[in-house]
């Protein structure tokens, strides 16, 4: 028979010491309630035989429904997004926090306003990443009316409705982008930049922090028109070997959003010599870019830190309410080379 999880595991599911399961299952002394709760819902998940014992102490806590919009569910990236939420709704601070996570079929405005305007009624807080476009704003404004506080993730929309932004500074991120190409590239040449779409806010920062930084302190570097890639592998595959094709004294390319795998199996096959490659975030695909040299640096989302800090937002939001002026919460980027891994 397979061994029950024992106070050890328990304690390393919950984030806490031996001494505080202790604590909590034997009531030898007092402990937060939010701590209490971090663990009897690793209990629950563990199949821990304590969890019925602890379950009558964690009731004792508000329940908070926290509801949150993603995009691209099959993209590694929102995976460890949508992991990294549920690990800190178990650790959300003074609630028993129950995630309500759906994900958007598609990045059309219509879309994603219905999705948002579903949510009313489910949840206590929300939370998305959308394209800026009227029709969100004008279901963002539906549903501050209805009372439920909306916040923008990685990238900005319905500014002056919206109850925050938390995400990257995605100008300065952007321009790091432009910094690294500036440096790798050792000859004058064309540089090129992908987004997703032109209504991805984040996306017009960051080619705009791009294309600022190399245009002051890097002219011998000429960016390209734009590419749209709608965030897909084939796309940027596709364009990257075209690019590659048509401009031989290309120096460097930034995807400012998703579809980097393209980029990277276009440059994987190719190896064209002196092109740098700057991508958004750590995955099994850029880590393995990194250690070959295909990609020369990832800027990535520290999605662990954004959770923790969204879903204490989310709790004061709930119980506090907003100021007139919103909250704006940026998070440093965490910066990945070869040498880094």
């Amino acid at each position: 028979m397979a061994r029950r999880p024992g106070m050890a595991e328990l304690a390393q599911a919950a984030g806490v010491s031996v001494a505080t399961v202790d604590r909590v299952l034997n009531g030898r002394e007092q402990v937060k309630p939010d701590t209490v709760a971090r663990v009897h819902e690793a209990a629950l998940r563990i199949g821990h035989p304590a969890a019925r014992r602890i379950a009558p102490l964690a009731a004792d806590l508000p329940e908070l429904r926290f509801g949150v919009v993603l995009h691209k569910q099959g993209q590694d990236f929102y995976k460890a997004f949508a992991e990294a939420l549920h690990r800190a709704v178990a650790a959300a601070p003074g609630v028993r926090g129950k995630l309500v996570l759906e994900f958007s079929a598609s990045q059309s405005p219509s879309d994603m306003a219905g999705l948002l305007r579903s949510m009313a009624g489910r949840c206590d807080v929300l939370a998305a990443t959308a394209v800026n476009h009227p029709e969100v704003t004008a279901a963002v404004e539906d549903l501050k009316a209805q009372g439920l506080a909306v916040f923008s993730l990685l990238s900005d929309f319905a500014q002056g409705v919206r109850a925050g932004y938390v995400g990257l500074n995605n100008l300065k991120v952007g321009r790091t982008a432009g910094w690294l190409i500036g440096m790798a590239a050792r000859t004058p040449g064309k540089v090129a930049v992908f987004v997703g779409g032109h209504r991805w806010h984040g996306h017009e920062l960051r080619e705009a922090g791009f294309r600022s930084y190399l245009r002051e302190c890097a002219p011998q570097l000429a960016v390209l028109d734009t590419v749209v890639n709608l965030e897909t592998r084939q796309l940027t595959y596709e364009a990257t070997l075209g690019l590659l094709a048509r401009q031989p004294d290309l120096r460097g390319i930034y995807v400012a959003g998703g579809g980097m795998e393209g980029a990277i199996a276009a440059l994987r096959e190719a190896r064209p010599a002196g092109v740098a490659l700057v991508v958004s975030a750590l995955t099994p695909d850029s880590r393995a870019g990194l250690a070959e040299g295909v990609v020369t640096l990832v800027t990535d989302t520290p999605l662990d830190t954004l959770c923790r800090d969204l879903l204490a937002i989310m709790v004061a939001a709930a119980r506090d309410g907003v100021g007139p002026n919103g909250i704006q919460h940026f998070l440093p980027p965490d910066i990945h080379v070869a040498e880094s891994l």
